[in-house]
């Protein structure tokens, strides 16, 4: 007689689950908190600069997702052959993120410091302020480059530590330097002590300094602690065959996120043509807002791929069947409780941004609650892209995911944008409904059992 199979499993799943995930969370949460008081403070120089700081960043979050899409390209791998416990595999995996999230830095060079202005007004089309933000968005991006470096080793080193389980260090280090970019943007911004007024400059440059702080600690545990991915980089070795094997996966991947970026990019630009800086800085500080439960997205994320890679990793595909119905139904009602959370920070929306126009403040505060209203299925479809790809299923996310966006979701904005007068969040919330195309696509295809494998298997040492 064939068992059934069970909705939620015991709570010392959970429990485990949440020891990966909530360190992560509380991680990005400080992340997120410090972006907060960022645009706190860039909100009292007015509506221009902190448009201009947003749509500089708007540019930047292109890069940050190809950098942490690498990384979690490599982190398949990586997890699977810790489960494996393969060290020259981890190796590999490592090399991977390294040499392929720099790679980003040529395209990244042109558009912060050599067409800066150009790319950037791409985003303000039809803004009746677009001039006056262009000036202060130029200021920021052209010091925010010389974050690029730095970011890209400490996430590739701090991710390798997380797809090992290991979530305290990188927590520890997110704490000093999320302090470090906080006091720095206090002295610097508003010109406090001994330091100048530099506005929006200040804030970039508070953040080079944290990041590079950041690099330093993260060097110095990779020294020192020497876990088991870390390389001599005199003695580099690079397996040509399995690097092509994970770009193969991670060219799916890339597609798929890179395709998002282009939808949310594409959408941010048309909110921006909807008035002045107004709506630009609204809709941006809503964002602000929401990153506070958005932080349920990584931890839900990284503990679902942890969990089910190490156990692909020893070969135990039953046990990793399990535990995708188990992670799933977890991750609804965990989606469930953010959305409740999400409506709570409405509260403080005319606390942080009360010194923004009264306009401004009103979008942020109902683009808050419907942020918060999506919050259950945007928390399952990222559980169920994490269990796709933790079993190295990446055509899921290129077919599932990215087809829909380039062939629904991409027209339907372009036809919204130009075709009706419709505000920036009733625009938002008809083409967030695609999502539910998107939902029942994964449904059906991790049926299909393409992600359980054991992608150790054949590359161990």
């Amino acid at each position: 007689m064939r068992q059934k199979k069970s909705l939620f499993g015991e709570w010392s799943f959970y429990k485990s689950a949440l020891a990966i995930a909530v360190p992560i969370m509380l991680q990005q949460l400080i992340q997120s908190m410090v972006s907060l008081i960022d645009n706190f403070m860039v909100s009292g120089l007015g509506d221009i600069s902190m448009s201009g700081v947003n749509v500089a960043g708007q540019i930047l979050f292109v890069f940050m997702v190809f950098t942490n899409t690498i990384c979690m390209a490599g982190g398949i791998f990586l997890t699977q052959f810790f489960g494996a416990k393969d060290k020259v595999g981890m190796q590999q995996a490592f090399i991977f993120k390294v040499i392929m999230g720099l790679s980003a830095f040529i395209p990244y060079f042109f558009v912060c410091r050599v067409f800066p202005r150009e790319v950037l007004s791409l985003m303000l089309i039809g803004n009746s302020q677009a001039s006056a933000i262009l000036d202060e968005a130029v200021r920021y991006i052209r010091i925010m480059f010389w974050m690029g470096p730095a970011m890209t080793l400490s996430v590739s080193v701090a991710s390798s530590l997380r797809d090992m389980g290991r979530v305290k260090a990188p927590l520890v280090v997110t704490v000093i330097a999320t302090l470090t970019n906080t006091v720095f943007n206090y002295f610097l911004i508003y010109g406090h002590l001994i330091f100048p007024r530099l506005g929006v400059r200040g804030a970039a440059y508070a953040t080079v300094i944290a990041r590079y702080l950041e690099l330093a600690i993260f060097i110095g545990i990779y020294i020192r602690t020497k876990p088991e991915f870390a390389v001599k980089f005199r003695e580099l070795k690079v397996d040509f065959k399995l690097f092509g094997e994970i770009l193969r996966k991670g060219a799916l991947m890339l597609f798929c996120e890179m395709t998002w970026v282009l939808s949310e990019t594409v959408n941010t630009a048309i909110f921006n043509s909807r008035g002045g800086a107004e709506v630009v800085s609204g809709m941006a500080s809503s964002f602000a807002i929401a990153n506070l439960f958005f932080v349920a997205f990584g931890g839900i994320y990284s503990a679902t791929s942890v969990i089910i890679g190490k156990t692909l990793g020893e070969g135990k595909l039953d046990k990793a069947r399990e535990q995708k119905n188990w992670l799933l139904s977890g991750g609804v009602l965990f989606g469930c409780v953010m959305m409740f959370v999400g409506f709570i920070t409405t509260a403080i929306v005319p606390i942080v941004f009360g010194r923004l126009s009264p306009e401004a403040v009103g979008i942020c505060r109902r683009m808050v609650i419907v942020l918060s209203l999506f919050m259950p299925i945007w928390v399952y479809i990222n559980a169920q892209q994490a269990v796709a790809r933790a079993g190295g299923d990446t055509k899921m996310g290129a077919y599932g995911d990215a087809l829909v966006t380039l062939l629904v979701l991409l027209p339907m904005i372009l036809i919204l944008g130009i075709y009706t007068n419709i505000g920036p969040i009733q625009l938002f919330i008809c083409v967030k409904m695609v999502d539910f195309i998107k939902i029942t696509i994964f449904y059906f295809w991790l049926k299909k059992e393409r992600w359980l494998k054991n992608l150790a298997e054949g590359h161990t040492a």
